[in-house]
């Protein structure tokens, strides 16, 4: 039995040639995959310049100053006449010992004192009485040496005695616990009738905040790396370690005042393998509390001659880090080129984010920066717009790298 015939209309003949006409027009049409044209993209040159690195690393306020406050003489603590955490300045008293045994020793040493001065007066006496009488011969050479003596020993017996009183003084006055500097207060570690032990018993502590002191450490392989590179040239440090020191704040806020490093250790601590820094800063408002984590940014180091690419140009792939270059294909058409690329330090600059390029690229190479996400595979054809201005020259876009912070030791 044959199949039946199929009647076309006249438009639907019409119809199924325009699309074998279309069809076949989309895949003749030169350089794009699929029948498609090939996306356009923009391009930067990269050239060799000078661009300023960051270096951020995790660090710890502390107090410029920080004291232990004890009582200097054994009472009772009696009263806290400060307010807890609050700045209290030198010389503030904050804590009041039971004073009335020390009162006591000050009368028993000043009634001394009054004994001692009254026997002084008497063997004064004695000893001018008889000294006329030794030079007319009129009692013994002796008796009147034995006198001179008494009044010497009377003597020495007041300044003993005004010693005491002066003890007793300072001891009555030890009651009154005063804040050695000024700064900002802890808690208290006694409660009121409480012992207070001499020299021994913690009562607070007192911590000098400004200026407050920022501590962190840089890693020995982060120093070798940076000292090559100063060796090499690649890399230029401020003189003295003299960078310019920003704090940024858990929130991400960064702190308003700058500072610089203050110490710089030479040696290498055996238990962390790293080198121990420190920053100070201005903090009159006391914004800044002791013990504080923030992210320290170290500026001022500049990458010499160094390639850079901005950082939405780095891709990451099965193999590593990459970016697309344009290269020619046999019929001479750019296309995109994988090109793997060790990274190195992030560089910032007028608001523009950078990868510093170790390895991977050369000087006039074309890296594709935008229309990154039109580009299906390597290698395939692209067209290239014209290239942003402000990026030809390889300016500067960055991101402040989570490398830890490096200086000369």
């Amino acid at each position: 039995m044959s199949p039946p015939l199929v009647r076309w209309s006249p438009s639907s003949l019409v119809l199924l040639l325009l699309f074998t006409l279309a069809a076949g027009g989309c895949g003749q049409q030169p350089g794009g995959m699929g029948g498609f044209p090939p996306p356009e993209v923009t391009t930067i040159s990269v050239q060799p310049a000078s661009f300023p690195v960051t270096y951020e690393y995790v660090g710890q306020t502390a107090g410029s100053k920080d004291a232990e406050v004890r009582a200097r003489v054994t009472g009772i603590v009696e009263k806290r006449v400060y307010q807890e955490g609050s700045p209290v300045r030198t010389g503030q008293a904050l804590f009041l010992l039971d004073a009335k045994p020390f009162e006591a020793q000050l009368a028993s040493a000043e009634a001394e004192l009054l004994r001692a001065r009254a026997q002084k007066t008497q063997a004064d006496r004695e000893a001018a009485r008889l000294r006329p009488l030794a030079e007319r011969k009129a009692i013994g050479q002796k008796e009147a040496d034995d006198a001179a003596s008494a009044a010497e020993f009377a003597n020495a017996a007041v300044k003993a005695a005004q010693a005491r009183v002066t003890e007793a003084k300072l001891n009555l006055a030890y009651t009154r616990v005063v804040a050695p500097i000024s700064g900002l207060s802890s808690r208290a570690q006694q409660s009121e009738g409480s012992l207070a032990n001499a020299n021994t018993t913690l009562l607070t502590t007192v911590s000098q905040v400004d200026p407050i002191w920022v501590l962190f450490n840089v890693s020995e392989n982060e120093q070798l790396r940076i000292n090559r590179a100063v060796a090499d040239g690649r890399l230029a440090l401020p003189r003295d370690n003299a960078f310019t020191v920003a704090v940024k704040l858990s929130d991400g806020s960064t702190f308003p005042r700058s500072g610089r490093i203050n110490f710089a250790d030479t040696r290498v601590n055996p238990q962390t393998g790293t080198y121990e820094m420190r920053a100070e800063i201005a903090n009159a408002d006391l914004a800044l509390k002791p013990g504080q984590f923030v992210r320290v940014v170290l500026q001022g180091a500049q990458r010499q001659g160094a390639l850079a690419v901005p950082q939405a140009a780095v891709l990451e792939g099965p193999q590593g880090k990459f970016v697309y270059v344009v290269g020619k294909n046999k019929e001479g058409r750019d296309i995109a080129e994988a090109r793997p690329v060790v990274v190195g330090d992030w560089s910032e600059s007028n608001g523009k984010n950078l990868w510093l390029i170790d390895s991977g690229l050369t000087a006039g190479d074309r890296v594709i920066v935008d229309g990154l996400a039109r580009i299906m595979m390597p290698n395939s054809p692209v067209h290239v717009a014209e290239p942003a201005a402000a990026a030809a020259s390889g300016e500067p876009t960055t991101a402040t790298p989570p490398a830890l912070a490096a200086t000369k030791p």
